[in-house]
């Protein structure tokens, strides 16, 4: 044992919370996240507006959060502590300003900041109000100076956003499976912004290598890579490589050799997932490809879709390598392969929705007024309550968009060394009532990271784990930024 372990421990715990991940995560969330879910909107167009306008449309500039406040009986506001909320059960929320500006034909109209909801505030993030305070300050305004946060307060109860482990998205899965058509299967995640589409790669008894996304159920791959414009067969066993898969190769050029062009390829693409309209068809299923094929990897320019092309040719090399026996199954257990979901990143998922439903509420409210020819301003159509009430509703529940539930807990105070282990707390998405031998065990990647020993006995063992004391989670990288630096040392992405 090194000596003056305990020295150099004490001194991290004086710069860092125990709960540093989650506290940056917030931060993060409030500080970055939050505008780009408001970018992604983009613009909002009515398809209803009064007939004296050519066009109208409402857009969503700036967003920020303030410090937590409470609107009293009487109308005034003022600045509300974390002991005030839990002794008269309100919730520490403050409140959400955003730039909103409406134009017509194409004419900007109004601009005008307003509270749009109210976001739970987790204590001693950077928009809390005991966020910088000396002991005696927090003394003073009745908490425990020796507390973490890393919490949050509704109604009056103390809650705790539990840390969700997920497979990492983007990255290529190869499993073997009991049943089924084919004995392995290779599954991805591709997520970009508001898109989070699986992909699943499986190869027939005949050897067809099929391709499952969105509409798309089980088509021949080479047909979806041909009708991304990669179409001579020698380009593409060049690109997936010949050396230990000439055999499945051929097998798979041979099916769609008498797709010569990338129109033929298309319109093939368009039958089998039973297009229907004959105008467009060839427009209409590239529309489709661009959008819901591998969302994160370009848009929908030409080079974009040959970018998709050729990153498919990789995952047929990848897949044929390991079901032939030249590679190794995928471990999905090894923590490079598992992203974890604090606190931001729950958050960020709950108000994408939540925003969507807001635009919904704004768009019915706007075209029932000009249905009666009352419309006046946008100011008047934004109801706050919405998105404060969706948002507070779905921590003080646990229940989360997609299903999930059981995300917000009220949290352990049977002592201290209790309320840290909560606040450290993993959980995995899978079910405990399944066996799942494989991500119940302990990895060797989990050293350092996950504690070995804190696990519950039954069947969530293995399950619900717990970070350990010294780990933190960092943030995601800016992929844009290393792109362009990977670009300019002249290295060819694809």
């Amino acid at each position: 044992m090194v000596k003056g372990y305990k020295d150099i421990i004490k001194n991290y715990f004086k710069d860092y919370s125990l709960v540093e991940s989650n506290l940056n995560s917030f931060n993060n969330f409030l500080d970055k996240e939050l505008q780009k879910i408001i970018d992604e909107m983009g613009e909002i167009v009515p398809t209803i507006i009064p007939q004296e306008f050519e066009n109208f449309k409402i857009k969503f500039n700036k967003i920020k959060v303030g410090k937590p406040e409470i609107t009293e009986a009487d109308g005034s506001r003022r600045n509300i502590f974390p002991m005030e909320a839990r002794l008269r059960k309100l919730t520490y929320s403050a409140p959400i300003y955003m730039e909103v500006a409406t134009y017509i034909n194409d004419i900007q109209r109004e601009l005008f900041t307003l509270q749009v909801g109210k976001m739970p505030i987790m204590l001693r993030s950077k928009y809390c109000h005991l966020n910088g305070l000396k002991k005696e300050e927090l003394v003073k305004n009745g908490e425990d100076p020796a507390d973490t946060g890393g919490y949050f307060i509704l109604n009056g109860n103390e809650r705790v956003l539990i840390t969700v482990e997920d497979l990492a998205s983007n990255k290529f899965f190869v499993k073997k499976v009991a049943t089924g058509p084919s004995p392995y299967v290779g599954k991805l995640f591709s997520e970009r912004e508001n898109y989070r589409i699986p992909h699943t790669i499986e190869q027939m008894k005949e050897g067809i290598i099929n391709l499952s996304f969105a509409r798309f159920q089980r088509v021949p791959i080479i047909e979806v890579i041909k009708s991304l414009g990669l179409v001579k067969d020698q380009a593409i066993m060049e690109m997936i490589g010949s050396d230990k898969q000439t055999d499945d190769l051929l097998v798979n050029l041979y099916n769609s050799v008498d797709l010569k062009n990338q129109k033929e390829a298309v319109e093939s693409l368009a039958k089998r997932i039973g297009m229907m309209q004959r105008e467009f068809v060839e427009e209409r299923t590239l529309e489709q490809l661009d959008r819901y094929l591998l969302p994160h990897i370009g848009g929908s320019t030409p080079k974009d879709r040959l970018n998709k092309a050729h990153h498919l040719c990789k995952l047929i090399r990848k897949y044929i390598y390991i079901s032939n026996g030249h590679a190794s199954l995928s471990d999905q257990d090894h923590y490079s392969n598992k992203k974890l979901k604090m606190s931001g990143d729950l958050l960020h998922d709950l108000f994408r929705v939540n925003l969507r439903a807001l635009v919904q509420d704004i768009l019915y409210n706007f075209q029932r007024l000009v249905k009666r020819g009352k419309f006046t301003s946008v100011k008047i159509i934004i109801r706050d309550q919405l998105l404060s009430s969706r948002i507070k509703s779905a921590m003080a529940t646990g229940t989360w968009p997609g299903g999930r539930a059981g995300i917000s807990q009220n949290i352990a105070r049977t002592n201290a060394v209790d309320t840290v282990s909560h606040l450290q707390r993993v959980v995995s998405l899978l079910t405990s009532s399944q066996e799942n031998f494989d991500a119940r065990a302990l990895h060797s990647t989990h050293w350092g990271r996950l504690c070995p020993v804190e696990t519950p006995e039954g069947t969530p063992i293995g399950l619900r784990k717990n970070l350990s004391l010294l780990s933190t989670v960092s943030k995601a990288g800016n992929e844009e930024k290393i792109k362009k630096i990977l670009e300019g040392e002249s290295l060819k992405l694809t």
